[in-house]
C-alpha cells in the first residue's frame, strides 16, 4: 500500500477506545478460582469458570469497590442500580457460550479524563461508560503442530471496560489516553496495568472523516493491541490504509481487524459486529446489585491523590517544573517516596534532583524499585539538608555519601559523614588563603577572566577544591573566589 500524503491534509482522524482493565483480585469476578498470573494450564479453573451444567456464578464484591474507585477517579457518575446481562457468541475459549457482562445499566457513565499532547494541548477526552466483566480464555496456536490449544485459567478473570467518546484525534493522543488510564489504575491499586501480561489490553475503533465535518465515517476496530507503541502504529497505518481507499474511489468496510506487530499491518478478521449479534439479554443467576450514596462517598473518601493532582500540587504549591512535577507523579512509589523525602525537608527542588538524578541512576544500575532502595526517605532528607546548610559539599554527598548510605542503612547520615570526616570545617581565614593559592597558581588565567573568558573560574573551582579536600562549601568558595577576581580589575 503506498500512503499519499500530500492528500492526508484533507482527512481527520477520529478515534475511540475500549480500555480493558483486568483487576488485581485474588479471586475471579463469579468464583473463588484464583485470579493469579500463571500457573498450569487450566489449574485454576472450577464448575463455575468451566460453565459446567447447574453452576451458578456469585459476585466478587471487590469488584464493585474497584470500579466505583475508577469511575470516580475518571469523574463519571455512579449508577446506584446495576444489573448484568448475558453477550452471547461462540468462541473455543469461552466455555459458556456467553460472557457475563454489563449493557444496559453500567455502574459508571459520563466520565473524562485530561490528556496533555504537544499537538492539540490540553484536552478532556470523554469517557462514555465503564463496566464489569468476566474475562474470556486463552487460545495458543504456536503450542502445537496441528491443533490449536485452549487455557482457561483467564477465563472468569474480572475486567472493567472504560469505553470512550471518539474523541480522539491522533496515535499520540491515544497513547496519552492509555499513559492516563495506566497510570490512574495503578495509582488506585485496582490493576498492575500491565501490558505485557495482559492486564491492559487495549481496542481501537478508527474512522476518518473530510476535515470540518461532523459526520463519523465507517469505522474499523482494531483487536488486542499489547503496547502504547503498537497502539500508535496500528493507528498511524490504519489512518493511511482508509484514506488510501478513500481516495481511490473506495469505501470503508465496516470490519474487525488485527494487527501484526512483526509486519505493522492490519488485516481483517471478521465483519464488525452490532449490539444486535450479540443478543443481550438480562443475566437471570444474579440479582440486581443496588448501591448508596454513603457507600459511594465512603469510597470516596479513601481515595488516593491522584497523578494530576500530585503533579498541580507539586507546580503550585511546590514550586516544581512541570517537567520535574510530570517525572515525580507518574509513578505511585516515586512520588510517595518524594512526600515521605519532604515531611523533614523544606528543599523541595534539591530533593526532586535527587530523585530524579542519583536515586534514578542507582536504581536504573541496581534494576531495583524505589521501594526496594536501603535508603529511607527520612535518611534521603537528612542529606539534604546537610547539603543545604553548607555542613557538606553536594559531589562529597553524591559521590561517597550516598553509596555508604545503600551499604548502611541503619547509620545516621551525620555518623556516616562524620565518620567519613567529610563535615565542612574550614574557617574564613583557611578560605581566604585557599583563594589567594589558587589565584596565585594562574596569573595568566586571571588576566583572561578579566577579558570575559569567564569558563576558567571551573579552573579556579577545581583547584580549589582540591586543596580544600572537600571540607569547604563551594558555594561559599565560588563567591569568593569571583570577589577577589573583580577585586583584582
Amino acid at each position: 500500500m503506498t500512503s499519499i500524503p500530500d492528500k492526508l491534509y484533507k482527512y481527520e482522524l477520529v478515534i475511540g477506545l475500549e480500555v480493558h482493565i483486568q483487576l488485581a483480585t485474588n479471586t475471579k469476578i463469579f468464583s473463588s478460582d484464583s485470579a493469579a498470573f500463571g500457573g498450569e494450564p487450566n489449574s485454576h479453573v472450577s464448575i463455575v469458570s468451566l460453565g459446567l451444567p447447574g453452576s451458578l456464578p456469585y459476585l466478587n464484591s471487590t469488584v464493585i469497590d474497584s470500579a466505583i474507585k475508577l469511575g470516580l477517579a475518571t469523574n463519571c457518575s455512579i449508577n446506584l442500580e446495576n444489573r448484568f446481562d448475558r453477550k452471547n457468541y461462540f468462541y473455543a475459549d469461552l466455555p459458556k457460550g456467553y460472557q457475563i457482562t454489563q449493557d444496559a445499566l453500567p455502574i459508571c457513565k459520563e466520565g473524562f479524563i485530561e490528556i496533555k499532547t504537544k499537538a492539540f494541548g490540553n484536552r478532556q477526552i470523554r469517557i462514555n461508560r465503564i463496566h464489569m466483566e468476566e474475562d474470556a480464555g486463552k487460545s495458543m496456536h504456536d503450542q502445537d503442530l496441528t491443533d490449536s490449544l485452549i487455557d482457561l485459567n483467564r477465563a472468569g478473570v474480572p475486567l472493567l471496560e472504560l469505553v470512550s467518546e471518539p474523541d480522539l484525534r491522533s496515535a499520540e493522543e491515544a497513547a496519552q489516553f492509555i499513559s492516563e488510564v495506566r497510570k490512574i489504575v495503578r495509582f488506585l491499586g485496582v490493576s498492575d496495568g500491565n501490558m505485557e501480561e495482559g492486564s491492559l489490553r487495549c481496542d481501537a475503533n478508527i474512522s476518518i472523516r473530510i476535515k470540518n465535518t461532523t459526520a463519523y465515517g465507517n469505522r474499523c476496530e482494531v483487536k488486542n493491541v499489547n503496547s502504547m507503541r503498537n497502539l500508535q502504529r496500528a493507528i498511524t497505518y490504519e489512518f493511511n490504509r482508509q484514506v488510501d481507499v478513500v481516495e481511490n474511489g473506495g469505501s470503508i468496510e465496516q470490519q474487525t481487524l488485527n494487527f501484526d506487530a512483526a509486519t505493522g499491518i492490519t488485516s481483517p478478521l471478521r465483519s464488525k459486529e452490532l449490539a444486535n449479534d450479540y443478543r443481550y439479554f438480562p443475566e437471570p443467576d444474579l440479582l440486581p446489585v443496588r448501591l448508596t450514596e454513603e457507600y459511594i462517598k465512603n469510597i470516596q473518601a479513601s481515595l488516593p491523590e491522584l497523578p494530576q493532582q500530585l503533579e498541580k500540587r507539586f507546580i503550585n504549591e511546590l514550586g516544581l517544573s512541570e517537567y520535574d512535577a510530570n517525572l515525580l507523579a507518574s509513578e505511585k512509589e516515586i512520588s510517595s517516596y518524594f512526600n515521605n523525602v519532604i515531611k523533614t525537608t523544606s528543599d523541595y527542588k534539591a530533593a526532586a534532583n535527587w530523585i530524579l538524578g542519583p536515586v534514578r541512576s542507582l536504581l536504573n544500575e541496581t534494576g531495583l524499585s524505589i521501594s526496594q532502595l536501603s535508603t529511607k526517605p527520612s535518611s534521603l532528607a537528612d542529606l539534604i539538608n546537610l547539603i543545604s546548610t553548607g555542613k557538606i559539599s553536594f559531589t562529597s554527598a553524591v559521590q561517597q555519601v550516598f553509596p555508604a548510605m545503600q551499604k548502611h542503612p541503619d547509620h545516621k547520615v551525620i555518623d556516616l559523614v562524620t565518620e567519613m570526616n567529610l563535615l565542612i570545617s574550614v574557617d574564613q581565614n583557611e578560605l581566604d588563603n585557599l583563594v589567594d593559592e589558587v589565584l596565585n597558581l594562574y596569573p595568566d588565567k586571571i588576566i583572561e577572566y578579566r577579558k570575559g573568558k569567564k569558563a576558567v573560574l571551573g579552573l579556579f573551582m577545581g583547584e580549589f577544591m582540591k586543596r580544600s579536600k572537600g571540607k569547604a562549601d563551594p558555594k561559599t568558595a565560588n563567591s569568593l573566589i569571583v570577589k577577589k577576581l573583580e577585586e583584582t580589575k
